[in-house]
Order: structure tokens, then sequence, then C-alpha cells
């Protein structure tokens, strides 16, 4: 049975993993409604484990209590639930996967003409064809990683049909759902998957190579 997440947890960890947003960009990502994501933020904020930020951009950010609070309580959760050692071989997985899910996107980005890298004009179909065949071989490997750590612990539980929504915009010809930031593009949301796993394992991006017998990126 999967391990579900106290909803005050998953607010923390949603800020942890955008770094900054607002509680309805919260509410999408941890799958709390978006009225009690705006309470236990309240309830946060006066425990000083959050801090609001208004101005041209609005929304709300941990503080370094908040931050180590989080840690704390996502190594708790881990622990208690039994499943570190289904996460760290689905972390291992993924790894397998993610320099050819950025090798992917950096072929998005540009195409060789001649002896040279340009930016990817999108004007030869043949070419961005060929990268699309490689995500949708990509997507289908890591999709059942997805499963496995959704099936372990419940907050994973979004990501496989994040990616797969991302997947079928770029198949439909919305190119800019591969490796656009600033929506949940295939990129960003296994950045974000990417981030949660380095998160849940404690593990420091630096030293990545050698967590848990994972090949270096």
């Amino acid at each position: 049975m999967t391990h579900p997440s106290p909803a005050r947890v998953l607010v923390l960890h949603g800020l942890r993993l955008k770094g900054f947003a607002d509680a309805d960009a919260l509410s999408a990502v941890v799958g709390v409604p978006s009225d009690e994501v705006r309470r236990h933020l309240d309830e946060l904020a006066a425990d000083e484990l959050v801090l609001r930020r208004d101005g041209r951009l609005s929304g709300w950010a941990l503080t370094p209590g908040g931050r180590k609070t989080h840690a704390e309580l996502v190594a708790i959760e881990l622990d208690e639930s039994g499943r570190r050692s289904e996460v760290e071989r689905a972390y291992r997985d993924f790894l397998a996967l993610n320099r050819d899910l950025l090798e992917a996107c950096t072929r998005w980005q540009l195409r060789p003409v001649e002896d040279r890298q340009v930016p990817n004009d999108h004007s030869d179909p043949e070419y961005d064809s060929a990268v699309v065949e490689r995500l949708r071989g990509i997507d289908d490997a890591v999709q059942p990683v997805c499963a496995r750590l959704g099936a372990a612990l419940a907050r994973f539980g979004a990501y496989g049909g994040r990616l797969a929504r991302a997947r079928r915009k770029v198949e439909e010809g919305e190119g800019e759902w591969f490796t656009r930031p600033v929506i949940d593009s295939y990129h960003t949301v296994w950045f974000e998957l990417h981030e949660d796993l380095l998160v849940t394992l404690g593990i420091e991006r630096s030293h990545e190579g050698s967590a848990t017998g994972a090949p270096s990126r």
C-alpha cells in the first residue's frame, strides 16, 4: 500500500521543489486544494517556516528553518514508510535515463549544420521527428519507474501523468512542451522529479555520482 504524506508536509515539499510559488501553483503540484494550501501556508508562516513575498511577483518560499524542518520531515517519512530501498532502486533506474533525456533536450534546441551546432528553428520535420521518437522511447522507459515510485510514496504518483501529458503535447505539434521552462514541459517535470528524488534520499547534486551506487551524470 502506498504511503501517504500529510498535507502540511506536502506544502513544505512543494515549496522546496518550486523554490517560490503561490498557493494555486502549489495546489496543482502537490494535489491539495488551494484553500487548504492557504491555511497550511498561514500556519507555517506563524511557525516561521515559510515567508510571503509581495511585489511584481508574489508568492511563498521556505525560510532557512523551513528547509531544515522539511529535510527532517522527509527523512522521517521515508524511514517510517519502509520504502527506502524501493525509492533508491527507482532513483538508480531514473538516473540511467537522465543522460538520454538531457541529450534529447539538447537535440531539440540545437541541430547540426555542417560541422557546428545551430539553434533548432524546427524547419526540418525529419530531424524533429527523430528527436520526438527518442522522447517516446525515454517516456516509455520512465513510466514504469514513475509507477513504482507512486506505489512507494503517494506524493510521487502524479509524475507519470504529468510527463505523459507533456509528451502528448509534443506529439501533437506543440513543441514548447518539450523544454520550455515556464510551463509543465517534459523537461520541467523531469527536472522536478529528479530534484524530488534527490531531496527524498538526502543526496546533494554535487555528490550524485557516488550516491547509492549511481553513475555520474
